[in-house]
């Protein structure tokens, strides 16, 4: 609105007012904001752009879930960067039994191949950091997410379930920077040290589950990245060349051992990638359906995650009814669905669990796998509480088995079909023809009447059924 526009009366008023108005909007007040940083482009701008833009205290918290980072190195990297405290926080126990062990045991794979790393990472870190910001006093909470992924719904569904007072910041959301060469040129400016080279600008997240790798070249080519893209698998060409064999032991569905030998779920995943990444296992290039209604083109390694889901479901599959297995698979593709889209924290996926647990009472057992140039195959698979009995299932006939109860069993399971073929049948025998379709559009052409029966001739007209 012009000056011109306003009464006369009110004039001056709105002069004075507009005389008074910034020139840029004001971003609301913030005292006191922590941000989930990881050291990497994103999160290293900023910390100097909130500061700058917000005027706000900026506290740093680095949540450790197995990316193996220089941790006192990320702490001095923040606090120069312009972090006032710098919070590093060792959640690899919490992430792996709260998070990776229940994902294992639903058997949840996003679209028949993401092993849903990055999408577990998120719910904990994200819970510790609503943790830190009340204990530090904090107002808002900040991620480095861009508007485009799936991570900023991650983040901001788990602030709303966890702490839905503080205000939420998004600078991928507010910011001029467009893309991640802008980030860099930021960098450049404010003299922050950032990881990322022209000559390598893929995006990488790292976890004990697994590292995965966006943009770069992988948003213009389609096919499988080049081998200097995998950083934690050996290319299966130069794996070696023979098979290795190893053991993993299960209770109630989870990990526990790995050639007879019971560890810490730490040190067996950190085992189990080092073991199988050795043998090329664990690498998956594929396209997938982002949240937000795009699809992106990724490449994931996760070696260890790979052999812990195959020795699961040959144990499930030695374990479980036929009903239950089934039906879990249903709970698998809706539970991989829920941890994807963010919805870590809802009482769907808790009452989820609640099912998947009690399928697992029994998934108890010890499965062989051989490692061979990328390839895994089932050597063995053994469980106190197998369902598979060797005096039914042979082909060899027992006394626990008769033969002659399959008849009524097949007769009870063919019932439908025999009356469905005496209908047709009788319907043949008489001459009728099967009804034909309605006429499609309105106003089309009347169905005939059936040949040889007595029933009115039915009109299509104008969308309304007429007996004639």
């Amino acid at each position: 609105m012009r000056a011109s526009e306003v009464a006369p009366a009110r004039r001056k008023d709105f002069e004075n007012f507009t005389a008074m108005a910034p020139s840029q909007p004001v971003l609301p007040k913030v005292k006191r904001v922590v941000l989930a940083y990881s050291g990497g482009l994103d999160t290293s701008v900023i910390i100097p752009w909130l500061r700058e833009n917000y005027r706000c205290e900026v506290v740093a918290m680095i949540g450790d879930v197995g990316q193996g980072d220089d941790y006192p190195a990320l702490r001095r990297k923040a606090l120069r960067s312009g972090a006032s405290r710098v919070y590093v926080e060792d959640l690899r126990e919490e992430f792996i039994a709260g998070y990776l062990w229940k994902a294992l045991q639903a058997g949840a794979v996003y679209e028949g191949k993401y092993l849903l790393g990055t999408s577990l990472a998120r719910p904990v870190l994200a819970k510790r950091q609503v943790e830190v910001a009340r204990a530090c006093g904090a107002d808002a909470v900040a991620h480095g997410c861009t508007g485009k992924g799936n991570d900023q719904v991650r983040f901001e569904l788990a602030y709303k379930a966890l702490a839905p007072h503080l205000r939420v910041i998004a600078p991928w959301r507010e910011w001029s920077i467009k893309s991640r060469e802008d980030a860099l040129e930021y960098a450049r400016r404010h003299h922050v040290p950032v990881p990322v080279t022209g000559k390598d600008l893929y995006s990488r997240d790292q976890n004990l589950w697994h590292l995965s790798h966006e943009g770069g070249p992988l948003e213009t080519k389609l096919g499988e990245p080049t081998e200097d893209a995998w950083k934690i698998t050996r290319s299966p060409r130069r794996a070696p060349d023979r098979e290795q064999e190893v053991v993993l032991g299960f209770e109630a569905g989870v990990p526990v051992a790995a050639d007879g030998r019971r560890l810490r779920p730490v040190i067996l995943l950190e085992r189990l990638n080092a073991l199988a990444g050795a043998h090329g296992v664990g690498r998956t290039d594929l396209v997938e359906n982002r949240l937000v209604g795009i699809k992106s083109h990724g490449a994931y390694e996760t070696p260890a995650g790979t052999l812990l889901h195959i020795a699961h479901q040959e144990l499930e599959a030695l374990c479980l009814d036929r009903e239950t297995f089934h039906y879990k698979q249903h709970v698998a593709l809706r539970y991989a669905e829920l941890v994807y889209y963010g919805q870590w924290f809802t009482l769907l996926r808790e009452a989820l669990d609640s099912f998947v647990q009690a399928t697992q009472r029994n998934v108890t057992g010890t499965v062989a796998l051989g490692l061979y140039k990328g390839n895994v195959r089932v050597l063995d698979r053994r469980s106190p509480h197998s369902l598979y009995d060797t005096s039914i299932g042979s082909f060899t006939m027992g006394s626990d088995y008769n033969q002659k109860d399959a008849e009524g069993f097949i007769n009870i399971l063919g019932l439908p079909l025999r009356l469905a073929a005496a209908r047709n049948a009788l319907r043949s025998s008489k001459g009728v023809r099967p009804a034909l379709r309605r006429p499609q559009g309105l106003g089309g052409p009347a169905a005939r009447r059936p040949v040889g029966s007595g029933a009115p001739r039915v009109l299509w007209a104008a969308g309304r059924r007429k007996a004639g």
